[in-house]
């Protein structure tokens, strides 16, 4: 027998981790999405087990598995489904009933007010969803329930079921969709619909969350390029201070470099987001109803301008940083032929400062010879004097037939010092 791999079967029930939840027609769902405001992707996700376990025991409910990620149970009169995602937790309650006046919130108040103030996060999304079995009235009902001009409203998997919304919160806090199963539609299949339409709205909302980010660095983003075009300008200057525009090309770099970084996640995330809600949208094979635009359309005049946004923004950073990195070669080479220019002017300089030295070598060794020729002639006159004076020469006499050759073998000894030192 092979030894199995430690995750084999960690990975294996992944995949059935989340399953569908059975719906019946005339129900009702309640669904609350919690999110941190920071670093949500790093959250104790302990905490967020907590609070799960602390509306269970408000129940008697049993309690999840450890370090589970998924939760389907009775919770009183309702059916409770928790979900925990990389940013986010879900929420979702199903009434087997529909209340007497549609979407009135009544099924959120089986989530006691205490145990949602001491939610681990902050509200995200909350929706209510009406399941009516299809009818003819469906027209007059959306046009009672929704705002006509926000109003998506589609046929889904080839006219099985007709969803609705109008994307916007209403008086009590909540969005709303309506779905309209047809006779006989399984509850499996229900589920599957409201589970898209929980998603969809989600996603959508959690991909938005770069739309602020975007703006933000929108508006530096326009400062930084007016920046970084003068400062690319300035580099054509003659008078141009190499050392000033450096400490601002790499103080626009560094910014750049950090905006990227601390907005990559967020931008990451969107990309993704934006890729399920438009697969979860594909999934229900929308058909128009009616001439009323679906939720594809709503969502190509109403989301995709924001993410497209997003992305430009993302692209523009950069764009800008690329610019500074070869503003930066720029002045690089800038620098650097000013510091060839310097180099030359320095080793003329040089040049001539050896020229002057050697001169002043050449006049010294000049002076150096007659002082030193001068002293040796004064020894050589009294080594040879008393020879001289026997031979009937004075002193005067001596000095001047040795002041040649004595001078003459001082400059000799000189110059060969010299040419052993310049070797």
């Amino acid at each position: 027998m092979l030894k199995d791999y430690p995750l084999r079967y960690e990975l294996a029930n992944e995949l059935h981790a989340r399953p569908f939840p059975a719906v019946q027609i005339g129900a009702e769902a309640a669904y609350l999405a919690i999110k941190r405001p920071e670093d949500a992707a790093n959250r104790d996700r302990s905490a967020d087990r907590a609070h799960l376990v602390a509306l269970l025991d408000r129940f008697g409910a049993d309690h999840p598995k450890p370090n589970a990620t998924h939760y389907f149970g009775d919770v009183g009169r309702f059916r409770l489904k928790w979900e925990s995602h990389t940013e986010f937790v879900t929420y979702t309650l199903f009434a087997d009933k529909l209340s007497d006046r549609p979407f009135d919130g009544e099924i959120f108040k089986a989530l006691p007010q205490a145990w949602l103030a001491d939610a681990p996060g902050q509200l995200l999304t909350s929706i209510l969803i009406r399941i009516e079995e299809a009818g003819d009235d469906i027209p007059e009902k959306l046009k009672d329930w929704f705002v006509p001009e926000s109003l998506a409203a589609s046929s889904v998997l080839d006219g099985q079921a007709t969803i609705a919304g109008d994307f916007r919160i209403d008086a009590g806090g909540h969005l709303r969709f309506a779905l309209f199963p047809q006779a006989g539609t399984g509850r499996r299949r229900v589920g599957r619909i409201v589970q898209r339409l929980c998603e969809i709205e989600t996603y959508k909302t959690m991909s938005m969350l770069a739309l602020p980010r975007a703006r933000e660095l929108g508006a530096r983003l326009g400062e930084m390029d007016a920046q970084l075009s003068d400062l690319v300008g300035d580099l054509r200057r003659a008078d141009c201070n190499s050392e000033a525009t450096l400490e601002s090309l790499l103080a626009i770099g560094s910014e750049l470099e950090t905006m990227l970084a601390r907005s990559a996640f967020r931008f990451g995330a969107m990309d993704a987001y934006t890729a399920l809600v438009e697969q979860r949208i594909d999934v229900l094979r929308e058909a128009r109803m009616d001439g009323r635009q679906t939720f594809g359309e709503f969502m190509m005049r109403r989301f995709d301008p924001a993410m497209r946004t997003c992305r430009s923004v993302e692209k523009r950073m950069g764009v800008l940083a690329e610019r500074a990195r070869r503003a930066g070669d720029l002045l690089s080479t800038r620098v650097n032929v000013e510091r060839a220019d310097q180099n030359r002017e320095l080793l003329t300089s040089m040049d001539e400062r050896a020229g002057l030295q050697l001169r002043l070598q050449r006049t010294v060794e000049g002076l150096s010879v007659v002082a030193i020729g001068y002293y040796a002639v004064n020894l050589v006159t009294y080594l040879v004097y008393p020879v001289g004076a026997a031979a009937g020469l004075s002193k005067e006499m001596i000095s001047a037939l040795t002041v040649v050759p004595v001078v003459l073998l001082v400059w000799w000894i000189v110059r060969r010092i010299r040419v052993r030192a310049e070797r």
